[in-house]
């Protein structure tokens, strides 16, 4: 568990998984939380890389879910978050993936982090750059990319 002053994370365990890939009613996230429990069952020694992470807030309420969408040797590691729409606009995605990556950077074989953003989403794009990423140039599947390198991690 990451904590700061409002938020912390955890990796789900394979019930919590589990659970929310049977209440999940989108079919797009349905299918990448299987991926997401697939890949920790596939990697067990990466669980956490894999996982779904709980975003809870000071108040212990879970307000949303990141992920690290795995590790690979010659890759590096992508994280995806979301925030319940009735706990969106009070810096809680911002404080969220700021703990995951400092986690990430924590293991010294991550040289940077990845991102992605949805092209309209531009409340992303500015957790994004809060967090120190810039944009690559390149879109991938979910909208433009963003890399944030290890030496410019700012300290938020």
């Amino acid at each position: 568990m990451i904590e700061s002053k409002r938020v912390k994370i955890y990796p789900a365990n394979k019930e919590q998984m589990e659970n929310q890939i049977v209440a999940e009613k989108d079919p797009e996230l349905k299918k990448a939380y299987k991926e997401m429990l697939q890949g920790c069952i596939d990697h067990p020694d990466l669980w956490d890389w894999y996982a779904m992470w709980i975003i809870e807030n000071e108040n212990g309420k879970n307000i949303g879910n990141l992920c690290y969408k795995g590790l690979e040797s010659d890759k590096n590691p992508e994280i995806g978050y979301g925030i319940f729409d009735e706990f969106q606009g009070r810096g809680y995605a911002t404080e969220a993936a700021s703990l995951a990556i400092k986690w990430a950077f924590n293991h010294p074989e991550v040289k940077a982090v990845e991102a992605e953003s949805d092209i309209n989403n531009a409340a992303s794009q500015k957790v994004l750059e809060k967090c120190g990423f810039e944009p690559t140039g390149t879109i991938g599947e979910e909208g433009p990319r963003y890399i944030l390198y290890r030496e410019k991690v700012k300290t938020l």
